[in-house]
């Protein structure tokens, strides 16, 4: 729609890789997928859509522009905001805390629980072993985890997101140690389905809620990490933030006394 003339687009990365092409769908740079590639996911899948999408990527002229397409030609386009940024900038602030970061990348994916239990494997040997970190020290993610649902029971309202429930798996796989914390959250102030950009696991996250009635357990296998921290009142609410690199992890460890 600009073409001849020249555009800057300034890219905020809120995927893995920061591909501009992916970012928001990449409007003003190349495609380098292609109208085939999106039929094959359709019927691999055997999607559902409407006959008039259907006609449309029948047609030549809905390919989209590729590298070599003149309207391309005066585009140029800058990544000013990363996940890998932020982290980067959270190490420097552990650093000048006296604290050692670790920045394990920001392209971690998989289930979001999954990503928990190992997570706390690496925090409890750095609080064991002082590998790969001796404490005091940090870990710090970023990347984008997904929650699978499956079938949904009657009764069972899954509430959260990915932050969320990565935080109870965490919980849980360390059961209470000593001495290690963890935030995680949705740098666009919003987890999955609720009000809430994350939430905070301490040491004794277990133990309140234990207290409180709230089975840390039966919350994971519903997927309803919401509640869960909503029980004990260890929710992060920052409402939106109108700007989005994705999702930030950080796990702090403690020096023995």
């Amino acid at each position: 729609a600009c073409y001849p003339a020249r555009v800057f687009t300034l890219v905020i990365s809120d995927v893995p890789g920061d591909d501009p092409a992916v970012v928001a769908s990449g409007p003003t740079v190349p495609d380098t997928t292609t109208r085939e590639d999106a039929l094959a996911i359709i019927r691999r899948y055997n999607i559902e859509v409407p006959t008039a999408v259907m006609n449309w990527l029948s047609r030549p002229e809905s390919e989209t522009p590729k590298a070599d397409d003149p309207r391309l030609a005066r585009c140029e386009t800058r990544t000013i905001s990363t996940a890998q940024a932020s982290l980067l900038a959270a190490a420097e602030v552990a650093r000048a805390h006296g604290v050692t970061p670790l920045v394990l990348g920001d392209m971690i994916e998989g289930e979001s629980a999954d990503a928990g239990k190992v997570l706390a494997g690496i925090a409890k040997a750095c609080a064991i072993n002082g590998t790969p970190l001796a404490p005091p020290c940090v870990l710090l993610s970023g990347g984008e985890t997904t929650v699978t649902l499956g079938q949904i029971k009657p009764g069972q309202k899954p509430r959260g997101g990915r932050n969320s429930e990565f935080l109870l798996a965490l919980a849980i796989a360390l059961d209470g140690m000593p001495g290690i914390h963890a935030v995680s959250g949705d740098t666009d102030g919003i987890d999955g389905s609720e009000d809430n950009a994350g939430a905070l696991v301490t040491d004794d996250t277990l133990a309140r809620a234990r207290a409180a009635g709230i089975d840390a357990r039966r919350m994971l296998d519903v997927h309803d990490a919401y509640g869960f921290f909503l029980g004990i009142d260890d929710l992060i609410v920052t409402g939106p933030t109108l700007t989005n690199v994705n999702d930030f992890r950080a796990i702090y460890i403690e020096k023995k006394a």
